[in-house]
């Protein structure tokens, strides 16, 4: 399985979880956890997604997140979890 983390951070605004939601969809891209709050108006979701069927490629698909978050207000990053795993470590 290869994982995925995905940060959501921007003003909520209506649709957001399901514009991501259908990207990822529509691309093959399994949700394996998802936790998101809204605090005084912003908007923050943290996913972990299984990209293992996807035939995009992790920059591609990381490219194109980042873009959904510039369309819908929002930002958008995306970090294989290994990187992720490394970056938090304590």
């Amino acid at each position: 399985m290869k994982r995925t983390i995905i940060t959501v951070v921007g003003k909520d605004t209506i649709g957001i979880i399901a514009k991501i939601c259908t990207y990822l969809a529509e691309n093959g891209i399994n949700i394996l956890d998802i936790s998101q709050t809204i605090v005084q108006g912003y908007f923050n979701m943290m996913m972990i997604v299984d990209t293992s069927t996807t035939a995009k490629p992790f920059g591609d698909m990381a490219d194109e997140m980042t873009a959904l978050g510039a369309e819908t207000g929002v930002q958008i990053k995306c970090q294989k979890e290994e990187i992720f795993d490394k970056m938090h470590r304590i």
